[in-house]
């Protein structure tokens, strides 16, 4: 419940400064692609101004999640390697323990010394 308020709180507040920034940048812009000939460029869009800034906030939050997880990768792989050891280490400790209940112990022969 708590978090359905806070979620309100917080979302509500947010909707209605993107709606206003949205009614306040409705001019149209031209964005050029050619450094070239900017009197006719080969390729230009036209479109509101607040859809140009949605874009690239969009672009630039997929490019940092895109660098932030390629920058985890390297936790993510020694994770899984400790996952695999511990679960190998687990299933030998099992093993072990299944001996052990199974019977006594068997004593080993003694080791002789070199000189005899």
């Amino acid at each position: 419940m708590i978090r359905k308020v806070v979620t309100a709180v917080i979302l509500v507040p947010l909707a209605a400064i993107i709606i206003a920034f949205a009614v306040a940048n409705r001019q149209t812009v031209t964005v050029s692609f050619d450094p070239f000939d900017p009197a006719q460029p080969a390729y230009a869009a036209s479109l509101p101004l607040f859809v140009l800034i949605f874009i690239l906030v969009i672009f630039g939050v997929l490019l940092g999640g895109l660098a932030t997880w390629l920058k985890q990768a390297r936790w993510a792989w020694a994770a899984r390697r400790a996952e695999k050891e511990n679960h190998a280490l687990r299933l030998e400790l099992d093993r072990t323990r299944n001996d052990l209940s199974a019977g006594p112990p068997q004593r080993l022969p003694a080791l002789r010394s070199p000189a005899e």
